[in-house]
């Protein structure tokens, strides 16, 4: 069979349009402006939707796209032709389960569409140029390389710096184009035998090597290379008969064994590619008749931290001090594997970001990628600092650590917010022996900051929390409130293990903060809490996006949750039309210099989400989870990007090729999957404990459903939840043998007249006030497997 058929047979029952489902999603607006990934878990390909390769991306100026098998980039494109005119622009561009698809205009009476995807467990990329007509046809293939590693950067201050990047070098030899720069390599291909080559300088199919300076302002469109761009090209040509439809398979790798590989047998590839992903669709499958839109977004995001998931090798660790230092690694970590921050700019381990993006990988059911980012950060930070506790912020693939060694100021909040990530995947994956992997740690990183970062000893901690702005005080929001989570958590894991002394002094403190905490941090004046404290432990109000962390978590009293939510909601705070709805960075009269950064976040937008399924406020959640939700069809079509159209900042299709935000950020799912499914759908699990409790809350005449909720190694759980009139059913079905005690309910605004328990009468169901609502949960005796139905009358 044709390879073209054979991919046709995998692509052609995936319907095209984000109302059916996500399997695909598509687009055909301003495609030269719009960035776009196919990416595996050993590499990754950034180009545009037209089909192009233009420069962009700041850290490595213009650099950050291309070709890239991390820590190295390949090439910065490949560019198809056919007979002597070259392929393109594309007229469609969509977004697969795995891969992507150009479709593109026929050229002497032949139809091509040319499909994208990176397999994984291979250093290399595959591009497939899908034929149609009659005759014979030369192809022609031209690679423009470009070697260089992720560090250092333009910017570094340090020698040496993206501007010693070396000059490469071509040879061609048996139909593959081999590039080297010193001991850097790349290697190019096809599994087709090529007719002719060509090697040299240029090779950019129809673009000419336009050269930008760093402070140009051109569309990426505008430009093909930055300043340290040192690359050299070929080009190998192919006779293809089209008596059928057929498929061009060409790879561009980091080793010749990885070019092989990735040649094998592309159509297999696809397919396995195609599956792993769909594999991943299947988990969580929610269902939200009233909003589709969120309900996409929602299976976006597999694919989002899917494509985002990275295994780099051999990282050499060392502490580049923010660019100013490239000593001799203190070490080195054979391998490491994490869910990237985002494209392009931003695709190596961080901690703040996947202590966030953990919220929704383990609501998605990607428990093995969170995992080994949390046991990749445990494995730095120890080698870094010492074994001291202090989390490191930014590693890059090669393993320089741009920041967060024990002699930098921050960022106190990932080292308070890594016990709580540790015990949320482990209650999610119920996996003990990565709760005892990273135990120690987690106490570890806890007593880091209370021992050392606390120097006037009133509970409060020190140092940068995620908002880096000049200005606030010693003593920030965010780092009090993740502590206060952080030793909460440490304390039902310190139960857990049986480790009473760290159990008495996390509860206590956590205890003592949380009683002083409103009456600190509370400014009256305001209706917010500060951003931070005064020498005098008076709040400072600047109005960062931190200033609703405290409802994030529950911490607020509900009344100061109201007031501080209900004024985040204005547009000093938040978005209106014609932009983004989300919240800004910081409130329009905020800031250190009163200006306010009206920036809307996907993160920022997450936190209130998240903070108002805390106090049950649908209405007011809606708006954010639509928000970012909007967001997946900004650039990418199903990508959630880092920052949304803004009154301070307009879209990324807009700006520079070097100015540009994020155009896939992992982090801002925490505000479409964790406030459906943990929130909405009330899944709560302890997996480990062998408990899990379901306590649905749904809006006025709602009906929402989940499926394949994963808990732990194979087991799920299904949840249908509805409220008519006064009655609310919560309908669950738990599959597996992990969970012992089941409980299920749902919140709802007043006191129950009436339960039931699968058609029997419950006589004493459990109410409790919280700040969602009134919570009625009824535990499940005896075997817990199978369907149960809980319905309240109120």
């Amino acid at each position: 069979m044709a390879r073209a058929l054979i991919v046709a047979m995998v692509l052609a029952a995936l319907p095209v349009t984000a109302a059916q489902a996500a399997d695909e999603v598509s687009t055909t607006d301003r495609l030269k402006d719009r960035r776009e990934v196919a990416a595996g878990d050993r590499a990754y390909a950034v180009g545009f939707q037209d089909g192009g390769w233009y420069a962009n991306g700041w850290h490595i100026t213009g650099e950050m796209g291309g070709i890239w098998a991390p820590p190295l980039k390949l090439a910065d494109g490949v560019w198809f032709g056919v007979d002597d005119q070259w392929v393109g622009p594309a007229t469609r561009f969509t977004s697969g389960r795995g891969y992507v698809r150009y479709e593109l205009p026929a050229i002497n009476g032949v139809k091509m569409t040319r499909t994208d995807f990176v397999p994984d467990g291979v250093r290399g990329a595959l591009f497939g140029l899908t034929l149609t007509g009659s005759g014979t046809h030369t192809v022609k293939v031209d690679v423009h390389s470009e070697l260089l590693t992720a560090y250092p950067w333009t910017s570094s201050q340090g020698h040496p710096t993206a501007s010693d990047n070396g000059q490469d070098a071509v040879t061609a030899g048996d139909g593959v184009l081999t590039f080297s720069d010193g001991p850097l390599t790349a290697f190019a291909g096809s599994d087709t035998a090529a007719v002719g080559v060509e090697t040299g300088p240029g090779h950019r199919g129809p673009r000419t090597g336009i050269v930008c300076a760093d402070g140009n302002q051109s569309l990426p469109s505008g430009c093909d290379d930055g300043p340290v761009g040192r690359g050299t090209g070929g080009q190998l040509r192919y006779q293809v008969n089209l008596d059928q439809p057929t498929t061009l398979w060409f790879a561009v790798a980091a080793t010749r064994e990885d070019l092989r590989r990735a040649l094998a047998n592309p159509d297999e590839a696809l397919r396995d590619k195609y599956l792993a992903r769909t594999k991943l669709h299947q988990r969580s499958r929610v269902s939200l008749p009233g909003n589709r839109t969120l309900q996409n977004a929602v299976d976006y995001g597999k694919q989002n931290l899917a494509d985002l998931t990275q295994t780099a090798e051999n990282l050499q660790l060392r502490f580049v001090d923010r660019g100013k230092a490239y000593p001799r690694p203190i070490g080195a970590l054979d391998r490491v594997t994490f869910i990237g921050a985002g494209y392009p700019d931003y695709p190596w381990l961080f901690a703040t970001d996947g202590e966030y993006t953990a919220f929704a990988a383990v609501a998605l059911g990607q428990f093995e990628p969170i995992k080994s980012h949390l046991i990749a950060l445990q494995q730095v930070s120890d080698r870094l600092n010492a074994k001291s506790g202090k989390v490191a912020h930014e590693i890059v693939t090669d393993g320089s650590v741009y920041f967060g060694a024990n002699t930098d100021p921050g960022n106190t909040d990932e080292s308070v917010k890594f016990p709580s990530a540790v015990a949320l995947v482990w209650r999610w994956s119920g996996d003990n022996r990565f709760l005892n992997r990273l135990y120690d740690f987690s106490r570890r990183a806890t007593r880091y900051v209370v021992d050392n970062l606390d120097a006037d000893k009133d509970g409060w901690p020190e140092g940068l929390g995620n908002v880096e702005r000049e200005g606030m005080g010693e003593e920030k929001l965010d780092n009090t409130v993740y502590l206060i989570r952080g030793l909460t958590d440490l304390a039902a894991m310190a139960e857990f293990k049986r480790d009473r002394a760290t159990l008495r002094w996390a509860a206590g403190l956590a205890d003592r903060l949380r009683g002083a905490f409103d009456r600190t941090w509370w400014s009256a004046a305001t209706n917010q809490y500060g951003d931070s404290l005064d020498a005098g432990n008076r709040p400072i109000v600047q109005q960062h996006w931190t200033g609703v962390t405290p409802m994030e978590i529950g911490l607020a009293p509900r009344a100061h949750a109201d007031a501080a939510l209900d004024v985040r909601e204005s547009d000093c705070f938040s978005g209106f039309a014609p932009f983004n709805l989300g919240m800004f960075h910081t409130g329009c009269t905020g800031g250190p210099e009163g200006k306010g950064e009206r920036t809307v976040f996907s993160l920022n937008t997450a936190i209130k989400a998240v903070a108002d399924g805390e106090y049950g406020r649908a209405e007011s959640q809606r708006r954010y989870t639509d928000a970012n939700a909007a967001g997946v069809v900004d650039e990418q079509p199903g990508a959630l990007p880092e920052i949304l159209p803004s009154p301070d900042q307009n879209r990324n299709i807009d700006r520079c090729w070097t100015c540009r935000s994020m155009f896939m950020q992992a982090w801002g799912h925490y505000g479409t999957a964790w406030p459906v499914i943990a929130q909405q759908l009330g899944v709560r699990p302890s997996v480990g404990e062998r408990r899990l409790d379901v306590v649905a809350n749904v809006g006025a005449d709602e009906y929402i459903a989940g499926n394949s909720i994963r808990l732990g190694e194979r087991d799920t759980v299904a949840v249908r939840a509805l409220q008519d009139d006064r009655i609310y059913e919560t309908r669950v079905t738990y599959r597996g043998e992990r969970v012992r005690m089941l409980r299920i309910g749902a919140t709802v605004p007043r006191r129950p007249k009436r339960v039931w328990l699968d058609g029997e009468r419950v006589r004493r169901p459990q109410v409790r006030r919280t700040n969602q609502g009134i919570e009625v949960v009824v535990r499940v005796p005896g075997r817990v497997q199978g369907r149960h139905l809980v319905t309240v009358e109120t």
